[in-house]
């Protein structure tokens, strides 16, 4: 069977199974197994696979058509221009996620004293404290996660395009275990927001295969808001900053919460869909 033949049955069947973008998957999953660039596809399409390829393509359709999601499958997903491994340990970082990074490191380049202290809060596979390291190499990182699966995860990809182990890592649930005088001038988070009813109306790709614990924000969303409400202040620098994501509708709620003192809303940011997606405030100074 040729590439384009192998292209275009893998995608029919994709497509049969719900699966949206099939044949863009199909491309990817065969360029994995071919270890080719997909756009190399293109120019070997009358190549004819051999039966350990055509079997471990096989297999990875299967998975794909089970709705695990492609990010699994090919084990690694573009955050910032940056290519991180993630597992079922970790949140699959989102596109959206990227304005919250980008927002961050735009901060922390222009902060007075030229070497804030940032904290990612719940980082899951370290995406945003590695885009903010690389794209703000003066900011001295912190990230903290309850979970230790997800923290090795965070750790291989931090050792990758982090060499000089820049990030320290923190299991913790929430502050409780952070060294007592540690104080940050700038605090990021996409903490769960998912209210706990709605995760098992999701698609199967993120209720079957993301981690509860990354999406489950309480009966309502925002548990984990209001405690960074009421935990951070004594964490944070005076003026500092806290940039969060959140979820569709919860951005009144959250702009109520963050209204109240010592905080301060400074702003709400779309993202690429025009959506409100992720709050600034600042505690008083």
């Amino acid at each position: 069977m040729t590439v384009i033949e192998v292209i275009q049955r893998s995608a029919g069947f994709l497509e049969r199974k719900g699966v949206d973008s099939a044949r863009l998957a199909a491309e990817l999953i065969l360029a994995r197994v071919l270890r080719l660039p997909r756009l190399q596809l293109y120019l070997n399409f009358e190549r004819s696979l051999a039966e350990p390829e055509l079997e471990q393509m096989r297999e990875l359709v299967q998975r794909r058509a089970r709705r695990e999601p492609l990010q699994h499958i090919l084990g690694t997903v573009s955050f910032c221009g940056i290519e991180l491994e993630v597992n079922k340990d970790v949140l699959i970082p989102r596109p959206e996620t990227e304005v919250l990074a980008e927002k961050a490191w735009t901060l922390a380049k222009e902060w007075a004293s030229g070497n804030p202290v940032a904290l990612d809060f719940g980082t899951g596979s370290g995406c945003l404290a590695i885009a903010l390291a690389a794209r703000a190499p003066q900011a001295q990182l912190h990230a903290l996660d309850v979970s230790p699966a997800a923290l090795a995860v965070a750790r291989r990809n931090a050792v990758k395009h982090l060499p000089d182990g820049r990030i320290v890592f923190h299991e913790s649930n929430g502050f409780v275990s952070l060294p007592p005088a540690l104080r940050f001038d700038l605090l990021v988070s996409n903490p769960p927001y998912i209210a706990t009813a709605e995760i098992d109306t999701l698609e199967p790709e993120v209720k079957d295969f993301d981690p509860r614990l990354a999406l489950d924000g309480g009966a309502d969303g925002l548990d984990f808001y209001r405690r960074l409400a009421a935990e951070a202040p004594a964490r944070l620098a005076p003026g500092g900053h806290l940039l969060a994501e959140f979820g569709d509708g919860q951005s009144p709620a959250l702009e109520a919460l963050f209204n109240a003192p010592p905080w301060r809303v400074v702003e709400v940011l779309p993202d690429f869909t025009r959506r409100p997606r992720h709050l600034h405030a600042v505690v008083a100074g």
